[in-house]
């Protein structure tokens, strides 16, 4: 095969017209694949395709049943291959091509990596991709173990190592699935809800005002507020029971969960996703179901019919009085693998964690549901990176459940400061909330597990440093993972892994004092202000919780001019100092004009970074070095970097060895000519990605020619002949 033909991408393509239309066997007794969309859809695509690449007829479809791996009784994604070929010619119409066909029998199932669409270009490069392409055109197994254990599948089909989570959904999943069958009449499904209100406790708020005057039993519900029974704010063993005795009435099998952790409930006062009989819409609760059967439809068929029907219900749904963020959590409980809930605390997470924006339809409205749908993708498309802080709408809501906002920011209410009125139509729509989340403890151990290269007892003398001193710099040779472990050093030091008490900060040559501590800043009006900077917010919230440990970590603390940033501040960074007594006032007054003096409380503590091999840096002076303690790191190779490399990060064990001896003797021919404050750093052959099987040798190539290369020829800036023959060491005989 040809450079160019192995770099084209191959064709997916569909051959049922209406769904149900099989033209497989007409495409293989003609020879020919055609569109069968008369109005024009994918003809671009088609258009695109060339003779000479490769194409495949495929089925998409979902199972729980006859898999070759446990699924869990979770619901599985699976592409057959029926027939394979190549593409002879393309008469440029968008729907026409000529197709050397091979039929597939019995057809070949595809797991996981799947793609619903009539055509799906998919181009070689991916692991994923180059896998797909394998098994259908060169006969390959797939790896399923490798799929099954990918971030976004890991939770659901992965091997478990402990407990498995998010063991909810498989009920959650089958509830909404039989409450499908009650689309039609939903007479049986209220009167059977209002038949368990009348011997379990809990569900007496399913009483309406009726148009005609008069109140009594709600005559009809929507299936979220039917899943909402069981979501709301009350015990886990009322929620268990709820939960349970629906089920029974719709013909559940699955066993209600045994912890609701991290899933969104109603609020007790408002717990209809629609308004009052007396005040509600015509069709209010139609909309409600019509939005329940297009997400499904969705799940189902991912195709752009389908898309365009659920936005469309989607945004008639959200101008439901009641619906409103509602909706997202209604979906969520519904599919929790396909659809995230934007509740208070997931939008929290998503914009302040996850850096996400959610423009919404107005002032305090939801988004549309071309938003969320491209939230959705968007997300979706993150989950498979390994790095990513999440990998699943569950994980998604379990994270937003458990993540503080910083605490000298607070945007919204809590569910405690929210409106309580009996009648629902004085305010608007509240809010799904989630409980109060337990602490994540953190300690050493975890640091660890974290895969540190250092000895237990070296951290544990970090960590001491740091609690006597309050104030320690991590210095050392670039790629020594300074910056990994000043975050983990502040989640032992606090007991806990909570983002929302550590604050991160770069130095650099412009950062000011009136940056970092206090100064004038434009406001939305055009006037200046004067704004705190994130040290005197860190000092504001530290003063909020004194029985609680903050951290401000400072990357390349040494890149700026600490003495001109920290301004007085720096004399009150001593641990002795740490007093109101020693208060003093700062160069600009508060916002409203008056002088207050000011102290760093002994609960706030400071870690920086520092580069000690860039020589553009300059020292610092003593009086900023004698309020820290000073801890340098050295490259890290050894048995711990070696298991974690090689058992994490793909590296073939054989090499590992080698890898290691390279860059000892590089490091001791750098240490004798410059110093060892500029060997290399292990964190340069430690993979962040696990490495394909039998990439390594190339990986490390490539690390040694774009990182550590460029990185020898600053060294010996002077000398490039002695960077060059460094270099050529490194790599001889690899």
């Amino acid at each position: 095969m040809s450079a160019e033909s192995s770099a084209r991408p191959s064709w997916f393509v569909g051959a049922a017209y209406n769904r149900t239309e099989d033209q497989t066997p007409r495409f293989l007794a003609e020879g020919i694949w055609e569109n069968g969309y008369e109005d024009g859809k994918y003809g671009d695509v088609v258009r695109s395709m060339r003779p000479g690449d490769k194409i495949a007829i495929k089925s998409s479809y979902t199972r729980k049943h006859d898999l070759p791996f446990d699924n869990r009784g979770a619901t599985v994604s699976v592409l057959a291959i029926k027939a394979v070929g190549t593409i002879t010619a393309n008469l440029d119409d968008g729907k026409h091509l000529r197709v050397d066909w091979s039929p597939v029998s019995p057809p070949r199932e595809w797991y996981f990596y799947t793609n619903r669409a009539t055509v799906w270009r998919v181009a070689p490069g991916g692991w994923m991709e180059d896998g797909l392409l394998a098994f259908a055109f060169d006969d390959q197994p797939q790896d399923i173990n490798r799929f099954r254990n990918e971030p976004f599948w890991r939770e659901r089909f992965g091997d478990a190592d402990g407990e498995q989570r998010f063991r909810w959904t498989a009920f959650y999943s089958a509830v909404a699935a039989k409450l499908f069958d009650y689309r039609a009449d939903r007479q049986p499904l209220i009167e059977g809800i209002h038949a368990i209100a009348q011997d379990m406790a809990g569900l007496g708020y399913l009483q309406d005002r009726y148009p005609e005057g008069g109140t009594g039993p709600l005559r009809d519900i929507c299936p979220f507020t039917a899943m909402g029974t069981f979501n709301r704010s009350m015990t886990e063993d009322n929620r268990r029971a709820i939960a349970g005795a629906l089920a029974k009435l719709i013909g559940v099998e699955e066993d209600p969960p045994a912890s609701f952790e991290g899933i969104p409930v109603l609020n007790n006062q408002r717990s209809w996703f629609f308004s009052y009989g007396d005040k509600r819409g015509e069709n209010d609760i139609d909309k409600l179901w019509d939005l329940f059967i297009a997400a499904a439809a969705l799940v189902e068929a991912d195709q752009p019919e389908q898309r365009e029907a659920f936005i469309s219900a989607y945004d008639a749904a959200v101008e439901v009085w009641g619906a409103s963020w509602n909706l997202s959590t209604g979906l969520y409980w519904s599919h929790p693998w396909e659809f995230p809930t934007l509740d208070r605390n997931s939008r929290a997470f998503l914009t302040g964690r996850l850096q996400m924006r959610i423009p919404t339809i107005g002032p305090q409205k939801p988004c549309s549901g071309t938003t969320y749908l491209k939230l959705v993708d968007d997300l979706k498309a993150r989950f498979g990176e390994d790095s990513y802080p999440v990998h699943s709408f569950p994980e998604l809501s379990l994270a937003s459940w458990r993540y503080k906002a910083p605490e000298d920011v607070q945007t919204e209410p809590c569910a405690a400061e929210l409106t309580s009125t009996k009648d629902q139509d004085e305010s608007a729509a509240a809010d799904p909330v989630q409980a109060p989340s337990p602490t994540e403890p953190y300690d050493v151990d975890d640091i660890m597990r974290d895969g540190c290269f250092l000895e237990q007892e070296e951290i544990e003398r970090l960590l001491e440093r740091l609690r006597t001193r309050k104030n320690l710099i991590l210095q050392g040779p670039p790629g020594t993972g300074k910056t990994w472990i000043a975050k983990r050093l502040a989640f032992a030091l606090m007991g806990e892994r909570d983002e929302a008490r550590i604050r991160a900060v770069q130095f650099h040559p412009n950062l000011s004092y009136e940056d970092f501590v206090r100064g004038w800043r434009p406001s939305g009006d055009g006037k200046l202000t004067l704004a705190d900077g994130v040290f005197m917010e860190a000092i504001r919230a530290a003063l909020g919780r004194p029985d609680a440990r903050y951290v401000i970590i400072i990357e390349e603390i040494n890149r700026g001019n600490p003495a001109q940033i920290f301004g007085e501040l720096l004399t009150l960074l001593e641990a002795g100092k740490r007093t109101p007594r020693e208060a003093l006032e700062l160069c600009y007054p508060d916002a409203d004009g008056l002088r207050r003096p000011v102290h760093v409380p002994e609960n706030l503590f400071v870690i920086g970074t520092m580069n000690i091999a860039d020589r553009s840096l300059a020292l610092v002076d003593l009086a900023f070095r004698r309020r820290f303690a000073f801890v340098g790191l050295e490259p890290r190779l050894g048995p711990a970097w070696r298991r974690w490399v090689t058992e994490r990060g793909g590296v073939d064990s054989l090499l590992a060895d080698d890898i290691e001896r390279r860059i000892l003797a590089l490091n001791a021919e750098i240490a004798g000519a410059f110093g060892r404050q500029f060997e290399i750093g292990h964190s340069y052959v430690t993979p962040t990605a696990k490495l394909e099987p039998g990439t390594t040798r190339e990986w490390f190539r490539q690390v040694a020619e774009t990182e550590i290369g460029p990185l020898l020829d600053e060294y010996w800036f002077d000398a490039p002949k002695s960077a060059r023959e460094a270099l050529d060491r490194l790599l001889q005989g690899w």
